[in-house]
């Protein structure tokens, strides 16, 4: 009867014991260390990284410093199967795979009311690559949990880049995000912020028929906002979309105002722009020390619908990995650098602080 150990050598294509990682220490210091790369145990897989994209979730927890390291952080991973452990029949070595790092368990409070990103088990990450478990995709190889491997790991198709396929998460979340408030065509919905996530917000949203208009600082993404599906893009600054949207509504306001961006006012303006009984999705306001104020009449006595949207969802996981797939969505289009993970920091600071012509970073942990 073999061990869970020699089930696991049975099928090892990579000999590697020590692997390269970004490694979180703390106090906003990320280092690119010589790690173990992680063993995996019965149910579990592990994935040997090709791409993983940098998320402003994980910024966040690096500049603000809201977890305690050490950590390795990245979860828009997609890969190749390495190992499989014993029981392991769905992946073999050699698939093509991206692995989402949150499941929920599926029958609790809040998995019975679709709650998912409120489970006691969706909190718990499934996803490590040593350390503290955060995803791990800013390494060269991640540990997936036999929970995530169950219901959390999608087949990548053949034709299919790495690249392409590390949106399957964001576009999950974003996905998640535009079913919630549901927008019609007749609706006007204002998507407020063309950063990787607002664009794919406007891509999302425009299928729906609805007109899309946009804002954004950089002249560069309010093109690429209009490429995708808005109708029209605006400069925040030149307080240019308030009267557009009027005029488009008989003065009455956006049906529907996506805040796809964090920004001092930013809150503010959603609700200013927006009409009595809209709804307001917030979708970038991750961090508790972020604050915002707005009349309480205007969402009580106007009737609006302030909601919030947060990860993925695992109903929703066959659907978003189909539109990354069959290019309904050219989400591979927002690229614009891809750093080897040596470089990792230049990728972080040049996605902390964009400019016009940088939009989405991936790193490549290969190279």
């Amino acid at each position: 009867m073999p061990t869970a150990n020699s089930e696991v050598l049975s099928v090892r294509s990579v000999a590697a014991t020590t692997m390269r990682a970004a490694v979180y220490k703390g106090s906003s210091v990320v280092e690119v260390e010589v790690v173990p790369v992680p063993e995996i145990g019965p149910g579990e897989i592990l994935i040997r990284v090709e791409t993983c994209g940098i998320c402003h979730t994980d910024l966040k927890k690096i500049a603000y410093n809201l977890l305690p390291g050490p950590r390795i952080y990245g979860h828009e991973t997609a890969g190749v199967v390495a190992e499989v452990g014993q029981g392991v029949t769905r992946y073999a070595p050699g698939d093509r795979v991206i692995v989402f790092h949150h499941i929920p368990c599926g029958d609790c409070f809040y998995c019975r009311r679709k709650l998912y990103a409120q489970c006691p088990v969706y909190k718990r990450v499934g996803v490590t690559a040593g350390y503290e478990p955060a995803g791990g995709g800013f390494a060269q190889y991640v540990r997936a949990m036999d929970w995530i491997v169950k219901r959390g790991v999608e087949k990548i198709p053949s034709g299919v880049s790495f690249d392409q396929a590390c949106f399957v998460e964001p576009v999950n979340t974003c996905l998640k995000g535009v079913k919630q408030i549901d927008p019609q065509p007749d609706d006007l919905v204002a998507i407020l912020g063309q950063g990787p996530i607002g664009l794919i917000f406007t891509m999302i949203a425009a299928r729906s028929g609805a007109k899309i208009l946009a804002t954004d600082t950089m002249q560069g993404r309010r093109a690429l906002a209009e490429r995708f599906g808005a109708v029209e893009a605006f400069d925040p600054r030149e307080n240019k979309l308030d009267p557009r949207v009027r005029s488009m509504t008989n003065g009455r306001g956006a049906d529907i105002v996506i805040v796809a961006a964090s920004a001092p006012g930013i809150v503010e303006q959603a609700v200013a722009c927006s009409r009595p009984g809209a709804r307001i999705l917030l979708f970038a306001q991750t961090s508790h020390q972020e604050r915002i104020e707005v009349s309480g009449a205007s969402i009580c006595m106007e009737e609006r619908t302030l909601c919030g949207a947060y990860s993925a969802s695992v109903d929703l996981q066959k659907e978003s990995a189909e539109l990354v797939f069959s290019r309904a969505l050219p989400v591979e289009e927002l690229i614009s650098h891809r750093y080897p993970l040596s470089q990792i920091h230049e990728g972080i600071e040049r996605a902390l602080h964009p400019v016009d012509g940088s939009l989405k970073i991936v790193v490549q942990p290969q190279r």
